[in-house]
């Protein structure tokens, strides 16, 4: 009979008598119990932080189908994040999983430890110490149209019609846009040189729109996560927000910080039987 659970992986961490009381009274996802999985070779350091799930929500199909489903999306992204800051607030290195990956079953999860020690235990070790903050910078140039009566005093071009002068004005204003657009652009790639001197990584994420952008005034066009040491963080953030004082037109939000999943990469699940 076909097994109705699959293991659902929150994080990898060190197998260590702190990552055990640190799971221990955790709830995951779907409520169950969080427990460690271990490899099956007693000599590895590592343990897989795990719960249990359905089958009928977390296998292939019915995962694409929930990605459609926001506030079961939003619950299982509140859950998963919640057991690994667990983890995190312990203050072991922990590298955190992406959301849904599963395996089939704690076998396969062992395997996976076994296979895949190397290349886990040097994911660890960079993470150890360093936590992840965001940058994200949102430009809004203060383009203010002329004055109704700009033009007004000034002779209009001989022939020139009322739809001809219309579109002039129009290209007057496309042309102080584009101005301000460049300065802005300028300013965003100087603030993103100055993050990346004042962390260790940095990965560019793609800048959101429409409602992912949230209520905050502007166009997004800098989202960017950045891996920093945990004892650096508030001189990053200092650092960041100075470099953006002073110019018209830009705005910085630094936010964190979070356990690093922008540097932790998601294991190859095991689905085979």
């Amino acid at each position: 009979m076909t097994d109705p659970n699959l293991v659902y992986v929150y994080a990898i961490l060190r197998r260590t008598p702190g990552a055990v009381a640190a799971a221990t009274g955790l709830r995951g996802v779907a409520g169950d119990p969080i427990h460690l999985v271990e490899p099956t070779d007693p000599a590895s350091p590592l343990a897989f932080a795990v719960g249990h799930v359905l089958a009928a929500d977390y296998g292939e199909a019915p995962l694409k189908a929930h990605l459609d489903d926001l506030d079961w999306m939003e619950s299982t992204v509140r859950s998963h994040h919640a057991v690994v800051a667990a983890l995190v607030a312990r203050g072991d290195a922990v590298l955190p999983l992406r959301l849904a990956t599963v395996y089939p079953d704690e076998h396969h999860a062992r395997q996976a430890l076994d296979t895949r020690r190397a290349y886990f235990l040097s994911l660890l070790d960079r993470l150890t110490g360093h936590v992840e903050l965001g940058v994200k910078i949102y430009a809004a140039p203060d383009i203010t149209p002329p004055e109704p009566d700009t033009d007004a005093g000034q002779a209009a071009p001989t022939g020139l019609g009322v739809g001809r002068a219309y579109l002039a004005i129009r290209r007057r204003r496309q042309r102080r846009n584009e101005e301000a657009w460049r300065t802005v652009a300028q300013a965003a790639a100087h603030l993103t040189r100055t993050a990346g001197t004042l962390a260790v990584d940095r990965v560019a994420h793609t800048p959101q729109r429409g409602s992912l952008a949230g209520p905050a005034p502007g166009t997004n066009v800098g989202n960017d996560a950045y891996l920093v040491p945990a004892d650096r963080v508030d001189a990053f953030r200092t650092g960041v927000l100075a470099a953006a004082e002073g110019i018209p037109g830009l705005r910085v939000e630094v936010t964190g910080p979070w356990a690093p999943y922008s540097f932790a990469l998601q294991p190859d699940p095991v689905m085979g039987p």
